[in-house]
Formats: structure tokens, sequence, C-alpha cells
């Protein structure tokens, strides 16, 4: 009988002696972590929460050094067993009591048959066709020389550590497949983590490691077969009924299933149906029953039933999303902590034993990495490439755990020798992601093949990626759209909508007006000069298809399954895509030439994986979107659709919860990329802009290289002619102006936040360096200056025509002693015009973070810490440095206006 089926026998009978009377609670005096067999759940309730606790604590303490989360579950299993928290009076017998460990093994070995089918899913047998000679040539030798070497190890740990009743062969084989196996599920998420799967080594070791891996589970389903059976006749039948069911499986089963979810439509959407997900999970148990009825561990069979899910469209991530949490959380940390409760460090009580022990260690890592190393050495890889390959591929985990377990539970190890193989799998799981750091740095990997758009073609738009983009430039018609969830794209549409009409081909300028410009404005301040095409464009076309756009699709790599398949099949998720597929489509609806990219990264990479397609792509403006739906009372930046984050808008939100994360991910944006970034905040008040009502353009500006690029860009949407423009340059003087003051009162604020105290919260991180420009002296301040004034009398002076972009911008020069106050009410009068007009009002400021020895720029702070003092507002130092100063105004006012802030690419 199987091993799960005996659990099952074990747990009934538990119940059968139960007594039925009347269940007493805790105000009858009984103590609820007293096991009673009648009523388990209380408990085993307290059981899982200790253990999920310890868990996740050690998970996120081991997190920082990179190390995957299988680490953090194998040593709470050992801290909860006899080696640690065992030595507390009382505790295994209060906690762990022995007459609850059959139901608890019950529950853990059904979360590891569901686990196993989602191992089965991840195996992808595709991916040893790449790189196919190398790969089989690294998994033959990295498996057969630590199989031989194990076998040779297990010769004296059985007489030294064993009493001689077991059978050796059984011993030897156990043992060698202990010593031989690699964890394929751990090294995919180390090589997604580490960022390999693109790399030449990733894609080898991954193919090798499948490779591998199969033919492991193979092994080891021999060993069990050959321990369960009492003579040789018995393990024949065993055998010939594995055969079988791989067969039946692989074959039969996988076609009707392929056949019925196609007809069901699941693989064309990709999404199970709930009927289908009835028939996957009856398939997963019929399976493992049958496995362990025959003699076979039942985990076999859920690795059968995963590897026969199809692949197609996403439909198998989608199966291992609807799972995975609930395994990934609950039951694989039961099953290692049940394990860990067998784990007693405790024997390794002397010196020979700890010399077997090391020795062990030693054995399961010098045969895989020296046998792959070498292999791959000589099959052309470089020294960093073999010396990658071999760390990765003596990496144990959960795989070598899930092997000693089978072993311990079938009488082949006793605990001493289990204990030791728990070391060498914590040691050997724990060194390979330093090693390969070491190995393998980034600076020195190579890309197995170019990234493809979803059409097939290159994602580099032009040109070559490593030119730095020209400073001189001004207009702009090569953009990057950073998508990381759907909610973003009704902000995204609705600002690309304004470009419609200015998108057109620019033309040189004349010498003239180059000489002009280049005796004006020096080298190291922003582009001053004026649009092409701007002053003499008398009708725009409506449709211009010169725009063009790369989309590019940020999926967060987490520690899920599901993550970590996708991430090694991002070249298969363009056409599946729907955020991708929405955003091309309305690409194709207003003339635009849209490329698509998808990049499966940390969200701590997401700042580095934008630089990076910024500069292949040799865009000249990122845009990233800080919807209201972005915005979660987490703090976490995550999304959030709730009716209250909507109708209050995004300034109350940014106001009430300061969203540390989302903000350090926009200014590494910021201070990272090669080119302009455009930061759109959308209200999402108003309807979306339709063309009809028209769009009124609000820039206030101050000077500096973010003012100038707002105002060069400010100028190049009122091409199109539904766009207006009103440009406010406000100069401080020293004279109060109290008409600013009582006009601000006017600006529409809740009422409610005038009850709340007068601070400002200040939350002081120094995660990321603010943004500086290179003005670094008086000097360069008046260069910056200069340019300033050259490029206002340029722009508020030119030669105009009756329908040219200029004939639609309204420019004023303004004295004030408050410019915010000042700003601000010049807003509320804007605001009151475009409701007239029914126009969509939006709000263009650059940030102008960081202009040393500017004292307009520590004016303008101080200004805002007083404006935050008398609207009873309070607001996060983190916001206010994502921002900006003039941007963080209109939060603080909570002005019901959308927001685009501008940033010059560094250097500027």
């Amino acid at each position: 009988m199987g091993i799960v089926t005996n659990q099952m026998a074990e747990a009934g009978d538990l119940l059968r002696r139960a007594s039925t009377s009347a269940q007493a609670g805790i105000f009858a005096g009984e103590n609820p972590s007293n096991y009673n067999p009648g009523d388990p759940i209380r408990l085993w309730v307290i059981q899982i929460v200790i253990i999920l606790v310890f868990t996740q604590v050690l998970s996120l303490a081991l997190s920082r050094m990179r190390q995957p989360r299988v680490i953090a579950e194998v040593i709470t299993g050992v801290l909860l067993g006899p080696s640690v928290m065992g030595r507390i009076p009382n505790f295994t017998q209060r906690i762990f009591p022995s007459q609850s460990i059959p139901l608890l093994n019950l529950t853990a070995n059904i979360g590891l048959v569901l686990f196993l089918f989602l191992v089965g899913v991840e195996v992808d047998f595709g991916v040893a066709r790449r790189n196919v000679k190398s790969s089989m040539i690294i998994s033959a030798v990295g498996l057969f020389i630590p199989l031989g070497l194990g076998a040779a190890l297990g010769i004296p740990l059985y007489h030294v550590f064993t009493d001689g009743s077991g059978d050796l062969g059984h011993f030897l084989l156990f043992v060698a497949v202990a010593v031989g196996i690699t964890a394929f599920p751990v090294l995919c998420r180390i090589l997604t983590e580490l960022q390999l799967l693109e790399t030449t080594v990733g894609v080898v070791v991954l193919a090798a490691g499948v490779g591998n891996d199969v033919i492991g589970w193979i092994l080891l389903a021999l060993a069990v077969a050959l321990v369960n059976s009492g003579h040789g006749v018995t393990v024949v039948w065993v055998l010939l009924a594995a055969v079988g069911i791989v067969l039946f499986l692989t074959m039969p089963v996988r076609w009707v299933l392929r056949w019925y979810a196609r007809r069901l439509g699941c693989l064309s959407t990709g999404q199970p149906t709930r009927y289908i997900m009835t028939i996957i999970i009856i398939l997963v148990f019929i399976s493992a029953f049958y496995t362990d009825a025959i003699g076979i561990h039942a985990i076999f069979g859920g690795f059968l039933a995963g590897i026969i899910i199809p692949k197609d469209n996403g439909f198998a991530i989608a199966v291992v999303e609807k799972l995975e949490d609930l395994v990934s959380i609950l039951f694989v940390p039961l099953y290692f902590a049940t394990s860990g409760l067998n784990t007693n460090l405790g024997l390794l009580d002397n010196g020979i034993t700890w010399g077997y022990a090391v020795l062990i260690c030693a054995v399961g890592f010098f045969s895989k990495f020296i046998g792959c190393a070498a292999t791959a050495r000589l099959c052309g890889f470089t020294y960093r490439e073999s010396g990658a390959i071999g760390a990765l591929m003596s990496c144990k985990g959960l795989v070598e755990l899930i092997v000693l377990n089978i072993g311990l539970q079938a009488g082949v190890l006793n605990q001493r020798l289990f204990s030791m193989f728990v070391l060498q799998a914590l040691v050997l799981t724990f060194s390979t992601t330093p090693l390969t750091i070491l190995f393998y740095p980034a600076h020195k990997r190579k890309v197995s093949g170019a990234a493809l758009d979803q059409e097939g073609e290159p994602e580099v738009l032009g040109g070559d990626a490593s030119r730095p983009i020209s400073l001189e430039q001004t207009y702009k018609d090569k953009f990057l759209v950073v998508l990381d969830s759907v909610e973003q794209l009704p902000s995204i549409m609705t600002f690309m909508q304004l470009l419609q009409g200015s998108s057109i081909t620019p033309s040189p300028m004349s010498t003239s007006d180059t000489s002009d410009m280049s005796a004006t404005i020096p080298k190291e301040g922003a582009p001053v000069g004026i649009p092409p095409n701007v002053s003499d464009v008398s009708n725009p076309p409506t449709q211009s298809g010169h725009s063009s756009v790369t989309a590019l699709r940020l999926i967060e790599l987490t520690d899920r399954t599901s993550a970590v398949l996708k991430s090694q099949h991002a070249d298969k998720l363009f056409g599946s895509d729907h955020i991708l597929n929405i955003f091309r489509t309305f690409g194709r609806l207003y003339g635009m030439t849209v490329s698509c990219a998808l990049s499966v990264a940390e969200h701590e990479e997401f700042p580095s994986r934008v630089a990076s397609h910024a500069s292949q792509a040799a865009v000249q403006l990122v845009i990233i979107s800080w919807s209201s739906c972005s915005v979660d009372g987490d703090g976490g930046g995550g999304l959030s659709t709730s009716t209250s984050s909507l109708s209050d808008g995004l300034f109350p939100q940014l106001q009430r919860h300061p969203m540390i994360p989302h903000t350090h991910y926009i200014r590494k944006v910021f201070a990272e990329s090669p080119a302009d970034v455009a930061l759109f905040i959308d209200q999402n008040t108003p309807p979306p802009y339709d063309g009809q009502g028209g769009q009124h353009l609000f820039l206030p500006f101050f000077g500096g290289p973010d003012d100038r690029l707002a105002l060069s860009f400010t100028a190049q949407l009122c091409m199109n002619p539904s766009i207006t423009a009103t440009v406010i340059r406000i100069h401080k003087s020293v004279t109060h102006d109290l008409s600013a003051v009582r006009t601000v009162q006017s600006i529409s604020i809740d009422e409610t936040k005038k009850s709340r105290p007068s601070f400002t919260s200040v939350h002081h991180h120094s995660y990321f360096q603010d943004t500086s420009y290179n003005l670094r002296d008086t000097q360069a301040l008046a260069a910056s200056e200069e340019a300033d004034n050259a490029m206002w009398a340029q722009y508020t002076s030119p030669p105009t025509a009756t329908d040219s972009a200029f004939a639609r911008m309204t420019f004023k020069d303004e004295d004030s002693s408050q410019p915010l106050h000042a700003i601000l009410a010049g807003v509320t009068d804007t605001i009151e015009r475009t409701r007239l007009t029914h126009s969509r009002l939006l709000v263009i400021a650059g940030r102008s973070r960081n202009m040393k020895y500017d004292k307009k720029r520590d004016a303008l702070h101080l200004e805002l810490l007083g404006l935050c003092k008398e609207r009873r507002t309070s607001l996060s130092t983190d916001v206010q440095k994502t921002l900006g100063d003039m941007a963080a105004a209109f939060v603080a006012a909570n002005s019901n206006v959308s927001l685009l802030v501008m940033q010059a690419c560094s250097g500027r």
C-alpha cells in the first residue's frame, strides 16, 4: 500500500476513535491547544499560523540576500523541530504532539501532490531544443558523474551510520539520486531572479536542468518501486504499471484534454473555465492515487498530470495562477515543516558525523560543479560561463528534500543520515546565488538572442542604440510608453491623443535660425529653439502616422510559479498580452507606428529596464503614468479601482498615502532615463478628451532645463488645432502680492481638509539621490538664465500666421512675491474659462529638482511649506521630491486638474 494511503488510513482511524460527545469550548475551561481527535482543527490552525509566520519572517530576511524562498521554508522546519524549538520543555508535546502528525502529514502530502503538478506544468521540453548539443552533454555528465560518486559515497555511509538491516542496493540508489539530482524549480527561480534567462548560460542551464530533472524523477520512481516491492516479480509489475500510466497520460489523455480545451475556447483565450479546471484537478488526484496504489509515491502522478497540460497562448500560466498561492503559501511550508520535525541537527554530535557531513557537501558540490563546468568549457564556453553553469547545476533545493523525505518514510534513511543530507541541501542551495554572481557578473553576460517585438521585428526602432540622444533636438516624434497595469491605459491613451495633429514630419531649421540659437544658448542648456514647422503650419494633418511609439509592458517578477513561467516565455506573450493588444489597436486607429516590448523583472528592476529600452529604441520622450487607479491604501504603489479612490481624485490620495515604493520607482526613472521623461498624473475627474470640447494647457515658467523642455513640448502640442495654451512667467518681486493670496482661496479644495492639523509630514529616505543638473556655480546658473530669456523672447515674438501653433498660445509676464500663490490663482481663472468652453485642463510643469545655487528654487520650496500649512494638508517629502515644488503645490492645494511633470534628460 502507498505512503499517502497509509496516512489516510491512520487519520481515519484517529477520527473513528474520536469521541462523539458535545464539544466543549474555552468558556467550559478547555485549552484550545489540547489535541482533540474529534475536533483537530483548533490545534491544526495553531500549527499552521506558527509555520506561516516563521516562514514569512525568514523569507523576508533571506530575500535581502537574494536567496530563494525554499531556504526559509527548510530553516523553518529545522527551527520548529527537535534541533531548536524542540529543546524548549513541552513545546513539541503541546504544539506538535505525535497524535496530530498523521493529519499534518496527510495535509502536507496533498499539498505536495499539487506542488509537483505545478512543477510538471513548469517543465517545458521545448527549451531543450535550444543549444541542444551542449545542453544534452552537460546534462548527461552532470548527472552520471554525481550518481557514480554518490553511490561510492553511500558504501561507507551504509556501514558507519546504519545497522545493516536494510538492502544495500536500495540505500546506494537513494544516496546516488540525492547527490545527482538538480532542483529544477529552484533553478528556474534563481535564473529568473538573476536575469539570466535571456543569456546563453541561462538557456543552456535551463535545458540541461529539464533533462537532469526528468531522469532524476525516473530514477527516484525506480528506487521507490524497488523499496516497496517484496521480490523481483513485483518490481516488474510495478514498472510495467508505471510505464502504462506514463503512456496513457502523455498520449490519449493529453490529446483529449487539448481537444476539449480547444473546443471550449480555453486555448484561444488562454483562460481555463471552471469546468476545465475541475477536470484538471480530478485528473491530478486520480493520477496521484494510481501511482500511490501501485507502490510509487503519489507525487509522481501529480508531476505526470502537470506535464500534459497544454501551454498554448498562456493557458498553462493561467492554470498555475489559479492554484499557486494556496500551494506556495500554505501547503509547501507545511510540508517542509513536517520534514523539519524529522531533522535533528543535534544528532551531528561527534567528529566522525561532522566529517561525513562535510564530505557529503563536498561530493554533492564538486561532482556537479567540476563535471558540468569542465564539460561546458570543452563545449566552447568561457571560464566565467563554465563556472556559472557548474554553480547553477549544483543547486539542490526542494527536489532533494523530497527525495530525502521519501527515503526516510520508506525506512532507507535514518534520522541521522536524513539530517546530514538536509544540511547538505541547505548549504548547496544557499551557495548557488553568490557563486553564480561571482563567476558571472552582469557586465560579463552574453544575451542568447535579440529580443523581438510581437511582429518578430527587432525592438530597436532605428539608429545606433549606443548613440546618445541629441541634446539640441526639440521636436519629438519617438516615444516610449511604459505600461505595467491595465488601469494605466485610459490615462496613457488620453495623453497620446494630445499628440494627434502635432506629430508631423519635422524639417530642418534655416541656417539663420541655427546660428541665432547657437549664439545665445550655452551647450549645457536645454534646447530652446522653436519646434520645426510650428510657425508656418497652417493646416496640420488630423492623422500624421509619423509618430513612432514603443509600448514597454512591464510584468512584475515575484516568487510565484506563474511569474517564472511568464519570464521563461516572455517572447511568446506579445500576441496574447491584452494590454499590448489594446494599445497596439489604439495606435493603429490614430495613425501611430507602434512597436511592442515586454519585460518580466522585479519591481526594483523596472527603472533600469525602462532606461535600457529607451536607449535601445533611441526614443526622445519616456512617458509614465500615475493615474488615480494606481493609488492604494497599502502604500506600495499597488493597483486599486475602488470607488473611493476614483471619486476623490488623485490628489487627496497622494496626501493621505505616501506610496513610497511607487514614488521611488518614478524618481529612479527620472534619474536613470537617457531621454526626457514625462510623468502624466491623470485626475480622471472629467470625461476623457474627445476632440470636441478641446484641450487647454497651462504652463508656469520659472526657467531651467525642465521648464524649457516643458515650454517647447507645449508649443509642439499646440500644433493640434484643438489645443490652446496659457504660459505664465512669474518674476519674484519684493512687493507682497495680496491679490494673489486672496485669489488663490477660490481654488477648489476639499473642505474637510481645512479641519485637519496644520503640518507637513516628512519622510526621510536615502534610497535614491535627488535629480541634479550641471549648474555647479553661479556662472553656469547665469548661462541657464540667459537661455531662459532667449527662449522666452523667441517664443513670445515668433513669425506668426493665422492658424499657427503660437496663435493658440497666450504668454503672460507677471511679478509676484508669492509665485506659487500667483500660479494657483492663474489656474483658478483658467478653470473658469475652460468650463465655459467645455475644455479639459492640463497643467504642464517642469520638475526642476535640486537646482543648485538657485535662490528662486529655495524660495519656492519655502513657499510650498507655507502653502501646506495654509491649506492644512500633509505632503510627504517623497511626493514633493518626485513631482518638484511647482507640481507639488497643485497637490497641496488639491486643485482639480491633471498634471504633466517633465524632466530633461540627465546632464542638461
